[in-house]
């Protein structure tokens, strides 16, 4: 991609420096932060390391825009319609492997339809193909390193400490490649490790009976990126989307978390970072923006009618 972008610049007389692309570890991402010549920087990761770019930047009066991490719900009402919402929650949960920041990690179910529900979505992931993402038919390809496998191990450990009850998967698969098991839990919304982004295809399964509790699952956690909503109802939609629903900057009703972004203002709230990428606001963070005020006449104006003499 940088080849071809470069290529473009050239045809146009422009240096192909301006997109550039730097493999490595911290330090590249260190050095751009402290960098002063840098007035901008956008950062997607994790929160943690964000919160330590935003420090440094902000140190120098730079400008961050962020993206991190994501613990996005899908909330299934009672009138929703149920194979609609299954074949959304594998999608969301199941796709890249779970490695999106918009990936479903949270699953809030109405009691009314919980079992049914569950015993639908464990049936669907039973018959994940898991393989080489860039075989035809494979649904679920391997996490990016082996510390992320090693991560998903550790995550699951620290899911039965806390009570969850393991419902499908929870395991890496012995094979070449960083390979895991999509897994379903059954877990209490106030697990600490409900809290937290586990970077893989682990959904979480919890009920309620209300909207308003659902609603409160869902603002729970410290991440505000992604939520969406299964319903048929009208009043359940607007106040859903409306002031006193979703905390979170993506907010959609009958599509999963991820997936229906495109072209639209793309980012989330609180640990999320706040930042905006797309849309039609988006421009305006890569902008410097500045007043002029310019005087074609030989009097001097001044504001507030203040006459100086």
């Amino acid at each position: 991609m940088t080849k071809i972008v470069a290529s473009v610049f050239e045809k146009n007389n422009l240096p192909s420096a301006i997109f550039t692309a730097f493999c490595g570890g911290a330090e590249i991402g260190q050095a751009i932060a402290l960098d002063t010549r840098i007035p901008l920087v956008s950062f997607t990761g994790s929160t943690k390391v964000g919160q330590m770019v935003q420090q440094q930047v902000s140190a120098r009066f730079g400008k961050c825009l962020l993206e991190l991490s994501g613990n996005n719900a899908i909330i299934v009402m009672d009138d929703a319609d149920i194979p609609l919402a299954v074949r959304s929650v594998l999608f969301a949960a199941v796709g890249t492997a779970g490695q999106r920041c918009t990936t479903c990690r949270r699953l809030l179910l109405h009691e009314s339809i919980y079992q049914t529900f569950l015993d639908q979505l464990v049936e669907v992931y039973k018959q994940v193909r898991i393989g080489d993402p860039m075989e035809k038919g494979t649904l679920l390809g391997p996490l990016h390193t082996t510390a992320s496998k090693e991560s998903f191990l550790k995550g699951i450990q620290n899911i039965r400490s806390q009570g969850g009850k393991i419902l499908l998967g929870g395991s890496a698969i012995e094979s070449e490649g960083n390979f895991v098991q999509p897994t379903i839990v059954e877990i209490s919304p106030a697990a600490p490790v409900v809290r937290e982004e586990l970077f893989g295809p682990v959904l979480y399964a919890m009920k309620f009976q209300t909207l308003k509790e659902a609603i409160e699952i869902n603002n729970s956690v410290p991440q505000g990126l992604s939520s969406s909503i299964f319903t048929r109802k009208p009043d359940a939609i607007f106040k859903w989307i409306g002031p006193h629903g979703s905390d979170c900057g993506i907010v959609n009703v009958n599509i999963p978390t991820n997936g229906a972004e495109i072209g639209g203002a793309f980012g989330g709230e609180k640990a999320t970072g706040g930042g905006r990428e797309a849309g039609s606001d988006s421009w305006k963070q890569y902008m410097r923006r500045a007043t002029c005020t310019i005087n074609y006449g030989s009097e001097l104006p001044l504001a507030q009618g203040i006459n100086f003499g």
